[in-house]
Parts: structure tokens; sequence; C-alpha cells
């Protein structure tokens, strides 16, 4: 009996570090400054920025930061454009750190868990 229920509790704790246990309102990235500022941008930056904060509305960190760092590499931006792609690139990188460390608390937790039941 005691290895069904350990073959759940890794299973259950290997789901909580996949998703990352993502709790909304962990970490704000305000994308309102990214939208404003692209609002009147060439076609091509104003789409790339508006993936951007739709990865970020998705709480794809990863893939915010790739996009960001292809918007500023990609494009020519008015120093405005740069300061703002400059200030959210920091706000993901914020959270996906914030991110990674509850993932990684989690799993712990997890562990800790499993490890007490195991005794039982």
């Amino acid at each position: 009996m005691k290895i069904p229920h350990l073959i759940l509790t890794v299973i259950t704790a290997a789901a909580f570090v996949v998703t990352g246990c993502n709790k909304n309102g962990s970490v704000a990235v305000d994308t309102s400054k990214l939208t404003t500022v692209f609002q009147s941008a060439q076609a091509d930056a104003k789409t790339a920025a508006d993936s951007v904060v739709a990865a970020v509305k998705k709480a794809d960190y990863s893939g915010a930061l790739t996009q960001l760092k292809a918007l500023s590499d990609k494009y020519k931006l008015t120093p405005e454009q740069k300061q703002v792609v400059s200030d959210v690139l920091a706000q993901v990188q914020k959270a996906l750190t914030d991110a990674t460390s509850k993932a990684t608390g989690d799993a712990g937790k997890a562990v800790t868990d499993l490890g007490a039941t195991l005794k039982k």
C-alpha cells in the first residue's frame, strides 16, 4: 500500500514543480507603459510589443524575456521605448526569479513531506 502512495506523492510533487505552482498576483509586471509607448510604433515593433504583453499575461516569463530581447535588438527604438523595454525586462526577470524560487521551495517542501510520509 505504501508504494502506490509513494508514486502518487512523487507525481503530485512533479506536477507542482512543472507548473511552478502558478498563482496570479505573486509578482506584478506592469506592461501598460510598454503598450502605450509602442502604440504609434511601426507595425512590426508594435506586434512584437503586443506579443510580450500576451506572454506576460500568460505568466510565460521566459518567452517574454526572449521577445523583449528580440524587440530591443531587432528594431530601431526611440530612447523612451528603450527605457520602457529595459524597465519591463527587469520586472520580467524578477518575476521569473521569484517564480523559480517559489517552485524550488515548493519542490523542497514536497520532498520533505514525502520523507515524513514514508517514515509513517
